[in-house]
């Protein structure tokens, strides 16, 4: 099974959107609240050199926002 981290904080509706979708489609993930925990934010810039979330992290390849089709193609998801 393909590890899955994503990098969000609390209020970012994408960040939800994103966990959403992983939950619906039963991908299971590791939530790094960034807006919380410096070294998770700090690991998120270094792997993706963004500020911005949703980041996720999909078996080491980066995906920056919620971009279905991206998820959908590196977790093999046929709609």
């Amino acid at each position: 099974m393909t590890t899955v981290k994503i990098y969000s904080t609390p209020t970012c509706p994408w960040c939800k959107k994103a966990k959403a979708y992983l939950d619906e489609k039963g991908v299971a993930f590791e939530n790094f609240n960034v807006a919380e925990d410096m070294k998770a934010q700090e690991e998120m810039i270094k792997i993706s050199g963004q500020m911005g979330v949703p980041v996720l992290d999909i078996g080491g390849k980066i995906v920056v926002g919620f971009d279905k089709g991206k998820i959908d193609e590196l977790l093999d998801i046929k709609n």
